[in-house]
């Protein structure tokens, strides 16, 4: 029965195509394999969408609430990986059973834009609470990343649901690009988790913190711009 369900699972795949390598070859076969357990214990989409919250909040509370060290550095980070593969999961699951829905679509995405407010405000707060800023500067960086992160993720949310049905008809789908999933794995959230491995070092995590910021931001002015040219080149909706 597992067999057959992960092969199930394998033939239920979202396109690669625009995923970075991380989310391809490690989240989506993670995921796979939860989807498969979710399913043998009757768990529905839904559901595990809640588990990967449990998951994603707890390793999120953890970083606003407790004194940064090597232990919670390794807590962290297997909360928040294990949260976003069974982010993967829920999807899949939802492809396998055919219980997915609007509903559960929401579910999904509000958990998901929760998590990108909810983590780097915890990170403000450890930065308040816990670190040695060289200036109260370091606490606005937290909000900078905030706001790069959510807008890049509502703008990108926004242009897949523009682009539905707007597309050419029987337009030949163009196929992954190795050098784009490369490309976008700084981007990519199970990289971002890694920095959060860097907790035992705080000089160590607020250096890759920013840098990642840095990155995310000049992504996010080359998203905006990709997005803007493909959503005009897409025939105008009759008045």
């Amino acid at each position: 029965m597992g067999t057959t369900v992960l092969g199930e699972l394998r033939g239920a795949q979202k396109s690669a195509k625009g995923v970075s390598l991380y989310s391809r070859y490690v989240n989506r076969p993670a995921g796979r394999l939860l989807a498969a357990g979710a399913y043998r214990v009757g768990l529905t989409p839904n559901q595990v969408t809640l588990v990967s919250a449990a998951f994603t909040f707890g390793g999120i509370a953890a970083v606003a609430l407790v004194r940064p060290s090597w232990p919670l550095a390794v807590l962290v980070y297997a909360a928040l990986v294990v949260g976003f593969a069974f982010d993967s999961a829920d999807g899949q699951l939802a492809r396998l059973t055919g219980k997915g829905g609007p509903a559960g679509e929401w579910l999904d995405h509000v958990v998901d834009c929760a998590k990108m407010v909810a983590l780097h405000a915890a990170v403000l707060i450890a930065f308040y609470r816990f670190f040695d800023l060289p200036g109260a500067g370091w606490l606005l960086l937290p909000l900078g990343f905030q706001f790069a992160a959510v807008l890049t993720f509502c703008a990108g949310l926004l242009t897949e649901q523009l682009k539905r049905g707007r597309a050419a008809a029987g337009a030949p789908a163009a196929p992954p690009s190795r050098l784009r999933a490369v490309a976008l794995l700084p981007v990519d959230y199970g990289v971002f988790c890694l920095v959060f491995l860097t907790l035992g070092a705080p000089q160590v995590f607020r250096a890759a913190y920013a840098v990642l910021a840095v990155v995310h931001t000049l992504f996010l002015v080359a998203f905006l711009a990709k997005w803007f040219r493909e959503l005009s080149a897409l025939p105008r909706i009759p008045a």
